[in-house]
């Protein structure tokens, strides 16, 4: 199965996503900060990346995509994040501002993060 890396300042999030992506038989590694992300994800073998927005900062997630992107990253990003409720604002993907290939709301259902976690590895060659 796949290498999935988890950013997400919420233990409990991460806790529950590993829960539900181990049981599929993936390897689940995770950070709750950008710079721990960013060291996890340098690092390499990762096939996937699940990526909170807010962390320290509003917008970390969005920063590390971007970097990521930049830096040449091109595994897929699955951004998962709650900021939707938060700000009242509707956030997803776009390639300038929010580099990553999908967007789901928090809290959001294990079977459709399974979905959304199966296409875009097979997207990703995983």
């Amino acid at each position: 199965m796949a290498n999935i890396a988890i950013v997400d300042d919420d233990p409990d999030i991460v806790d529950a996503v590993r829960l539900f992506l181990e049981k599929e038989g993936h390897q689940v590694s995770s950070a709750g900060s950008r710079p721990d992300g960013m060291a996890l994800v340098q690092g390499g073998g990762i096939d996937l990346l699940i990526l909170d927005i807010m962390m320290t900062e509003p917008d970390d997630g969005i920063a590390m995509a971007q970097d990521l992107r930049k830096a040449g990253f091109a595994k897929p990003i699955l951004m998962m994040s709650s900021i939707s409720k938060v700000t009242g604002m509707s956030y997803g993907k776009d390639e300038a501002v929010t580099p990553v290939d999908d967007f789901v709301e928090k809290p959001v259902a294990p079977q459709l993060l399974l979905e959304k976690v199966a296409a875009l590895l097979k997207k990703g060659g995983a």
